[in-house]
């Protein structure tokens, strides 16, 4: 049985792991959807993986709107888990970004834009 949990400890909180993401990350892009990655390394040691999610307030001005989204995103994660571990490894900070004005239709559709954004980083 696959855990679809998504506990306080695999959430990215720190502003200390928040920035050396942005710092020494890599940013990958799919549709709506962008994501910043840090893969573990021998001089850069994570413990695992850490996941955050953001929307723009430039986007969507309402909190309301927001909040929607990043319950979205997080959900995506969520039911997702294993198949954005072996993308992008077991080993990770990341974070996902909405960037667009367009509020999705729904679930569906975010979905379909995470999946191939972790089936865009298994080819290569």
């Amino acid at each position: 049985m696959q855990n679809f949990t998504y506990p306080r400890a695999k959430k990215l909180k720190k502003n200390i792991e928040i920035a050396l993401l942005f710092e020494k990350g890599k940013w990958r892009t799919c549709g709506n959807l962008r994501i910043i990655i840090l893969k573990d390394k021998p001089n850069l040691p994570v413990e695992s993986v850490k996941f955050g999610v953001s929307v723009s307030k430039r986007y969507f001005k309402k909190a309301v709107h927001r909040n929607r989204l990043k319950r979205l995103l997080r959900e995506c994660y969520r039911l997702n888990k294993g198949l954005f571990e072996t993308a992008f490894g077991e080993k990770t900070l990341a974070m996902l970004f909405w960037v667009s004005s367009e509020m999705p239709q729904k679930y569906q559709d975010v979905e379909d834009q995470f999946i191939k954004l972790c089936e865009a980083q298994k080819k290569p």
